[in-house]
């Protein structure tokens, strides 16, 4: 597990540079880049996605990404602003240009939405966002945030948040594989766009459908 601390590593916990997690987890650290994964196979032989599946291919403009990580339209524009968390496709340039967000980064969205209504400081997030982003899918899937509310621990295994817990450093927990879970249901019903060719495509929404069949009876 690896901790956020604002003011630099935990008592106990080592950083990200400093090997493998002892059985209590790590802290992800400020300032302290964390290994940058693979895409060849993950422990346990789960091979990472390649970066032309086709989940990389879509983007997703402001407002469905708002939608889909529950946050409002100024949190994202400010979050973009001030570099918390930047659209990974497309950036804001210039006038008529909306920002395209890839589907990791609502993600992200997501889980800084959690941390900021927890009360995690914006300097820990920070540091988090960064952990987040270069980790693999795999390792996100089966990845838990925790916090005591001053620091951010990463657990990869039940043992460690059981440890966390024990030891008083965890108060709340984020499942990293439920959130992802929870944005790709949302996004499937919602429009994307094809980073390629611009295509927009259509998501069918059951709203859209019982608004049909109403008229239909109608």
């Amino acid at each position: 597990m690896a901790s956020t601390g604002g003011e630099g590593t935990a008592a106990g916990d080592s950083s990200l540079s400093d090997g493998p997690p002892p059985a209590s987890g790590r802290e992800v650290s400020p300032g302290r880049p964390s290994p940058t994964p693979s895409r060849g196979p993950r422990p346990g032989g789960t091979p990472e996605p390649p970066a032309d599946s086709p989940a990389e291919r879509v983007g997703y403009r402001g407002p469905t990404a708002c939608s889909a990580a529950g946050i409002t339209y100024r949190q994202l524009d400010y979050w973009a602003r001030t570099g918390l968390v930047e659209p990974s496709i497309r950036p804001a340039y210039g006038s008529g240009t909306q920002r395209l967000y890839s589907f990791r980064d609502i993600v992200v969205l997501k889980i800084v939405k959690r941390l900021l209504d927890t009360g995690v400081s914006l300097q820990n997030i920070r540091a988090a966002v960064r952990h987040l982003r270069s980790r693999g899918r795999t390792d996100l899937a089966r990845m838990t945030l925790m916090s005591d509310g001053a620091t951010v621990y990463e657990c990869s295994s039940p043992d460690e948040v059981v440890d966390l817990l024990q030891g008083g450093q965890g108060v709340f927990g984020i499942a990293v594989g439920v959130v992802w879970k929870d944005v790709e249901g949302a996004l499937s019903q919602l429009h994307g766009e094809r980073v390629d060719t611009g295509e927009t495509l259509i998501r069918e929404h059951p709203e859209d459908e019982l608004a049909r069949r109403r008229n239909r009876a109608g």
